[in-house]
């Protein structure tokens, strides 16, 4: 069984990436989630316990992760949680992971500047059907913003939104 779930944390370790012998990219780290509350006693900030979770992502997101991520980071990502008992002769314990689908920088904690990739694993079919996806969508948006860029006056009915 396998529930979705969404966590923030710490990368502890340097994410490690592999291509696997049939072409799958793959990247996974170690995640800290600590929890932290208000000590009204203390008038302080305290850490709770830490929740410790095997992260890893597939494909186009693992080759986004392991140029974009790095330890000490601090993450927000949701995913597909699993947990697996393991036992070996001296010891036994739960394994938790959660195999990624979205993964990106907390913003809670700085900033990030985003740039948007084409896979070069994509074959050309997947690249026409983005194309295909939203090709009015994507004119409206750059002629928008070039009024915008422009100050001019945006006829009714656009979706542009006025520069500050």
């Amino acid at each position: 069984m396998s529930d979705t779930i969404t966590v923030s944390g710490l990368v502890a370790t340097t994410p490690r990436h592999i291509v696997t012998s049939e072409g799958l990219p793959i990247t996974s780290f170690r995640l800290a989630s600590t929890q932290r509350r208000f000590d009204r006693s203390n008038q302080r900030w305290i850490d709770g316990e830490t929740n410790w979770y095997t992260i890893t992502s597939f494909r186009q997101l693992a080759i986004n992760s392991a140029t974009s991520i790095g330890k000490g980071d601090r993450v927000v990502l949701s995913g597909r949680l699993k947990i697996r008992e393991w036992e070996n002769a001296d010891r036994s314990g739960t394994n938790i992971e959660i195999e990624a689908d979205s993964l990106g920088h907390d913003l809670m904690w700085g900033t990030a500047q985003f740039s948007r990739t084409i896979s070069s694993v994509s074959s050309a079919s997947h690249q026409t059907e983005s194309d295909d996806t939203f090709p009015a969508a994507d004119a409206d948006a750059d002629a928008d913003a070039d009024a915008a860029e422009e100050g001019e006056l945006i006829a009714a009915g656009s979706s542009a939104v006025k520069p500050f």
